[in-house]
């Protein structure tokens, strides 16, 4: 398994736009083997005193914060997907991203300890 993971500043206002690129990148991932996507959206982001989230991603005001992540069935899936989806015309075609992609923190990552809990449970 492979996790991208993504933190960015959206402006409160265009909640909606960022729903509608993330929808598009989903369907897109999905035909080149995404195993699932996350997308999360701020209710409670604590501004810290060294450091926190708005700090890292030089968040402006009234921005919210999203917190993303995409897991592949491995390291290279992930990578022949990245590339076959930066020519998919899907993409192309979703025009501006309601955020400011220069202060976007992204990074892949292994997994070292994962839990699940059984909804049965």
């Amino acid at each position: 398994m492979y996790i991208n993971t993504y933190v960015l500043g959206v402006p409160e206002d265009r909640k909606d736009e960022y729903i509608r690129i993330a929808e598009v990148f989903a369907e897109v991932a999905r035909d080149f083997g995404v195993l699932e996507i996350v997308e999360n959206w701020e209710l409670e982001v604590p501004d810290g005193d060294h450091t926190d989230y708005r700090k890292a991603i030089q968040a402006e005001p009234g921005e919210r914060i999203v917190v993303s992540w995409v897991i592949w069935p491995d390291r290279e899936t992930g990578a022949a997907a990245h590339k076959g989806m930066m020519e998919d015309q899907r993409l192309a075609q979703m025009g501006d991203m309601p955020f400011d992609g220069k202060r976007m923190i992204l990074g892949g990552f292994e997994p070292i300890l994962q839990y699940r809990r059984d909804a049965a449970e």
